[in-house]
């Protein structure tokens, strides 16, 4: 049996919820398998929280699961490819090269800085909202996103400034 309206709510916002994940996780399957669980354990709370703001809920049940996996994964080696030479004519491919840049950046900064990185500036959530996600401080939000920019620009040198200042 499913609560009512559940399913529709699913199918409208699993899309947004899964870029969510993705961004938190780095990876598909991870990201698959995080927004499976965060959905199975809103199920039962469906009726309380449907008629409030079920999404942000989803969202910050989202970032505080992928905290608690963070929390438990061991984080040795990390498989990964050869970087492939770049041919000297335009790349038809440099703005997926750039999306999969910015995504290993976002992946390598700390869960912290991470969670408040893809809610203030994927999702668009204000200093107050990323707050009441994460259940700090708006102080803490700021100084974590202040921080979390100055590591981007450490990896993305010369790319985009992620403050919303000119493109470099």
């Amino acid at each position: 049996m499913s609560e009512p309206g559940f399913e529709e709510w699913v199918a409208a916002r699993s899309p947004r919820l899964l870029r969510v994940a993705w961004l938190l996780t780095g990876d598909a399957h991870l990201a698959e398998d995080l927004l499976q669980t965060v959905l199975a354990r809103i199920w039962p709370k469906w009726s309380k929280i449907a008629g409030e703001n079920p999404e942000a809920y989803a969202r910050a049940a989202l970032v505080h699961t992928h905290a608690s996996w963070w929390r438990r994964r061991w984080r040795g080696e990390l498989p990964h490819g050869e970087v492939p030479d770049r041919p000297a004519d335009a790349d038809p491919f440099s703005a997926v090269d750039l999306e999969h840049a910015l995504a290993d950046a976002i992946r390598a900064l700390p869960v912290r800085q991470r969670a408040v990185v893809v809610l203030r500036y994927f999702e668009d959530l204000t200093v107050a909202e990323t707050a009441a996600v994460l259940r700090c401080s708006e102080g803490t939000v700021k100084s974590q996103a202040s921080k979390a920019l100055h590591n981007l620009r450490g990896r993305l040198p010369g790319i985009v400034a992620v403050d919303g200042g000119e493109r470099r």
